[in-house]
């Protein structure tokens, strides 16, 4: 049975409207089927579409606000960082208070993500990995070859998966970084995320610049991706390369305008937490006859 279903599309990232990256946000998502859900983000054709649900009663009793499942054209996934920013601003946005106050929580395929805001924006809270660590020498051949670079052009390496699962690879120059011409038809299910440093002396104050690959998805190049900044935040924190809170750009080889905030708060007692955020803006307001 069709029903109309309140609908948003969202620009999350971008320092201007239309520059960052679009998510469809379906907040009557109760009813649909998988097949359904599918099917409309496919038919999108966004690097992600979500559909917004009750929380379970465990996740409820949890503190949980709400549930969320994100599906890119080819599939769903656990976890996606703008998504994550999108569905909550959509979530705030068509009503929604959350159960405590300043902080919302989000239920999705990894468990809970808690999200604050700021002054900057909406941010979530840096999931953990799933898979990190080392990357062997075949996934560097294949990850080499689907770049179209050579293998001694990756100056360092990790597995940052914290739900689409990730690859992340470093080049020497955001120059090297902006020229990749990836060969998309060697990617398989590689999932690849490629940074470079900026120099010092950044204008715009980034540390890096950031491009996200997922063809085996229907997402050749993601415009500007939450989830993999989250990832190389954690890469970069953890290991003692960065030693607090930046800025990374993305989407600029392909016309886009993406700035990532991502929040350092040390706290010896509790833990350090990271988080990643950045802007958020409701674009399209409507109904879906779904």
């Amino acid at each position: 049975m069709t029903a109309q279903r309140r609908y948003v599309e969202v620009d999350v990232f971008g320092r201007a409207p239309l520059t960052g990256n679009p998510v469809a946000v379906v907040i009557d998502g109760d009813g649909l089927s998988d097949e359904a859900m599918q099917a409309f983000a496919s038919w999108t054709n966004l690097s992600e579409t979500t559909f917004l649900l009750p929380p379970s009663d465990e996740a409820r009793e949890q503190g949980a606000d709400y549930r969320v499942r994100i599906f890119t054209p080819g599939g769903e996934l656990p976890f996606a960082g703008h998504p994550t920013l999108g569905s909550a601003h959509a979530w705030l946005g068509s009503g929604g208070v959350p159960a405590r106050e300043g902080v919302v929580v989000q239920e999705c395929g990894i468990g809970l993500v808690e999200l604050r805001r700021d002054e900057h924006g909406l941010a979530f809270e840096a999931p953990g990995f799933l898979r990190a660590g080392a990357v062997d020498e075949a996934d560097l051949v294949k990850a080499s070859v689907a770049l179209g670079i050579w293998q001694d052009a990756i100056v360092s390496s990790q597995w940052v998966d914290n739900g689409p699962g990730w690859l992340a690879l470093e080049v020497a120059s955001v120059d090297e970084l902006l020229a990749l011409a990836p060969r998309m038809s060697d990617f398989g299910d590689l999932k690849l995320g490629v940074f470079a440093q900026y120099d010092a002396d950044d204008a715009e104050g980034r540390l890096i610049e950031v491009r996200a690959f997922v063809p085996g998805l229907g997402v050749p190049e993601d415009p500007v991706t939450g989830s993999l900044n989250a990832g190389l935040a954690r890469w970069l924190i953890e290991s003692g390369r960065v030693d607090g809170s930046y800025l990374a750009g993305q989407g600029h080889a392909i016309g886009r305008d993406g700035l990532v905030r991502v929040t350092l708060d040390r706290d010896e007692a509790s833990g350090d937490r990271i988080w990643v955020g950045g802007q958020t803006q409701t674009l399209v307001t409507g109904e879906l006859a779904l």
